[in-house]
Formats: C-alpha cells, sequence, structure tokens
C-alpha cells in the first residue's frame, strides 16, 4: 500500500502542476512577460522557422502542450499504480519512462524554470522513486 500511495502522491504532484499550468497559460497574467511592450513585440515576430505563427503564439503553444505533458503524466501513472501495480512495478520499460520524465523535468526547472515547480517536480521525483522501493522492498 506504501508504495501505491507514492507512486499516487507523484502522479498527483505532476497533475496539479500541470493543471495550474495549463490555466495560467489561457487565463491571467501569470506567463506573460511584465513588459507589456515585449508582449506585443512577440506578437509581431514571426519565428525563423515558418511565417506561419509569431514568437507569441508559439510561446502560448508550447505552454499549453508542455501542460499536457503533465496532464497526461498524471492521470496515466496514478491509473496504473492503482488499477494496475503489477503491471507498472514489474515493467522496467514503465518505470524507466516515468523516472525518465520526473528526472528531465527536473533537471529542466532547475535550469530554467523556478522555485515552486522546481520543488514541486523533486518532491513528485522522490515519490516516485519511494514507490519504487516500497514496491520492491515490501
Amino acid at each position: 500500500m506504501l508504495a501505491l500511495g507514492f507512486m499516487t502522491l507523484s502522479a498527483l504532484v505532476v497533475l496539479t502542476l500541470g493543471v495550474l499550468h495549463l490555466v495560467y497559460t489561457f487565463s491571467g497574467p501569470k506567463l506573460t512577460p511584465r513588459d507589456p511592450a515585449l508582449q506585443a513585440r512577440m506578437s509581431e515576430v514571426h519565428l525563423v522557422i515558418t511565417r506561419q505563427t509569431t514568437v507569441w503564439r508559439a510561446w502560448v503553444g508550447f505552454n499549453a502542450s508542455h501542460s499536457m505533458g503533465a496532464i497526461l503524466f498524471g492521470p496515466v501513472y496514478g491509473f496504473l499504480a492503482n488499477a494496475y501495480p503489477e503491471l507498472l512495478f514489474s515493467s522496467p520499460f514503465l518505470l524507466v519512462v516515468g523516472f525518465a520524465m520526473l528526472g528531465g523535468l527536473a533537471v529542466l526547472a532547475k535550469a530554467y524554470w523556478f522555485r515552486i515547480p522546481f520543488a514541486g517536480v523533486v518532491i513528485a521525483l522522490v515519490c516516485y522513486v519511494l514507490g519504487i522501493v516500497a514496491w520492491h522492498v515490501g
């Protein structure tokens, strides 16, 4: 039971971060520049790769898709831990993919984000690892 609790908590933390990020992407000023002129300029400038989008539209899209990845991780790993724990905890593939996702998010959070998402991702990663250890020890 301890393993399921840790894995579920890990999934819930990531899901919560993803949902909050998606909400912040489409409502309120939390993910907008403090300088309104910068946002206006981002809305005018196209990326080198294409003229079909602007830096601002790409910014919003990247933030939304980033959120969707976290939102997908949460329910999938939470569901597997609670509905099919034998499958999850005995599958090296699933365990490595989950660890790689959380480890990658932790590296990105440390390098590019700020303290709150970094702390959340580290908590999720620690719970994930503790879930695996608890399953295999217990």
